[in-house]
């Protein structure tokens, strides 16, 4: 992996907040769907995204991107594809494009990825399909990708998917199943995480012209129907400016992000209410679709619940480092599923810098030192923790942080920006 070198840095500055990956991804699959041409404006353009982008592609999907606009001439009645479809490391568009996939006419579609994707956990959905009339099967047997999904349709029915591993895998049913044969019950077992994120799903679904009716996240109802030809704008993404932000509260002086829609839901958007409570200090501009943090000193510590909201965990991670009593961090437990264990990640990486941080199967407990040490810290390949580390080397004298390739899965631009705002960021010659 190829290693930055990090020196202490003062963080100030306005910056557009990047698009949305969860978005984009949503509306690319969506439009994919749509018997007529979509345009969907402003898209990220990041490994994960493109990944989307070329397995809808190899279904036969007409996609053209010109500048930022991506037209999008769909269809809902897929074509096999030639070729073994590989999604790289993106979890969402292999979930996505599991049950999309059955909606390929005739033959039947290979799923796989890196070698971090082939360990994603995704027998949940592939059993959820089975009941609405789906053939989808590990190549292994073990319930991870390669996948192979038989073509033919979705039946439809009742089925019932287990909510407590990830929401993508409602998602997955909720985007295509309103093209099964039949009306579709999808009832939900265990505790659903990341309900923000289905939430964004039903959002999406409801701009191309279908509305679902929801009970509580607990059941879905999805009468047959069609999506309609839709221009859809993807907002910015809360995701990536919460690491902003989180750069400008412990580094800064005063930081502006701007491009936040928030009329769209957004999972993530819990970092606003996160910020006060840890007494930072924050001003939003709904209207304006702005957010401004200025530089704290010492935050406070408290206790978070990130159930709905996984991806906070490496930006909450970082705050506590600021904070003056320990932060206790909750509702993780998915997060060891995601790319990697981020949970394990986290706790050995923010050890080499001081901190005393506790990992529970499902918590973490992360006391502050007085002084952060240099360290090399490594980010797995992870493009969240490596920008979450690149924050905390900032905070250090000196440090480094291995893994800098990673972040073109979501924010290209990342090392970029942090650049451009006042990071004393360079690459070394040390490879890995």
């Amino acid at each position: 992996m190829v290693k930055v070198l990090i020196t202490k840095s003062r963080i100030n500055g306005i910056i557009r907040c990047p698009s949305s990956k969860s978005y984009s991804h949503r509306a690319i699959a969506i439009a994919s769907l749509v018997d007529g041409e979509s345009i969907v404006k402003n898209p990220l353009f990041s490994r994960d995204t493109l990944a989307t982008i070329s397995a809808c592609k190899a279904l036969g999907v007409g996609i053209r991107q010109d500048n930022f606009v991506v037209h999008i001439k769909g269809r809902h009645s897929f074509a096999v594809p030639e070729n073994v479809v590989n999604v790289d490391n993106s979890g969402t568009t292999i979930r996505l494009m599991t049950t999309m996939s059955a909606l390929v006419k005739n033959g039947s579609t290979v799923l796989t990825g890196d070698e971090s994707l082939r360990k994603r956990p995704m027998q949940p959905l592939l059993d959820s399909l089975s009941k609405l009339g789906v053939l989808a099967y590990s190549t292994k047997m073990d319930g991870t990708p390669p996948l192979i999904v038989r073509g033919g349709g979705i039946k439809g029915g009742t089925t019932v998917v287990d909510g407590s591993v990830s929401s993508q895998f409602v998602s997955s049913l909720l985007i295509s199943c309103i093209y099964a044969g039949s009306t579709v019950v999808l009832r939900i077992k265990g505790d659903q995480v990341s309900r923000p994120y289905i939430a964004s799903t039903l959002a999406t679904m409801k701009a191309f012209g279908v509305r679902v009716h929801n009970e509580n996240f607990r059941e879905y109802h999805l009468p047959s129907a069609s999506y309609r030809p839709t221009n859809f704008d993807v907002p910015g993404d809360l995701s990536s400016a919460a690491l902003i932000l989180a750069a400008g509260l412990t580094l800064g002086e005063e930081l502006t992000v701007t491009g936040i829609n928030f009329h769209l839901p957004q999972a993530d958007s819990e970092i606003l209410d996160i910020i006060k409570a840890m007494g930072g200090k924050i001003k939003v501009d709904r209207q304006k679709g702005e957010i401004r943090v200025f530089g704290t000193e010492q935050l406070s510590g408290g206790e978070f619940d990130l159930s709905d909201t996984p991806d906070l965990l490496p930006v909450v991670s970082t705050l506590a480092l600021k904070a003056k009593t320990p932060v206790k961090i909750t509702g993780i437990g998915h997060a060891r599923l995601k790319e990697t264990d981020r949970i394990a990640n986290i706790a050995s990486q923010l050890t080499k810098v001081g901190a005393t941080v506790k990992e529970g199967s499902n918590e973490l407990l992360i006391s502050s030192p007085k002084n952060l040490k240099n360290a090399s810290l490594e980010s797995f390949n992870d493009h969240r923790l490596f920008m979450a580390f690149t924050i905390v080397a900032m905070l250090t004298k000196k440090s480094t942080v291995a893994g800098v390739e990673s972040v073109d899965v979501s924010y290209p631009n990342f090392v970029q920006d942090l650049v451009e705002l006042g990071g004393n960021i360079k690459p070394t010659v040390d490879r890995e």
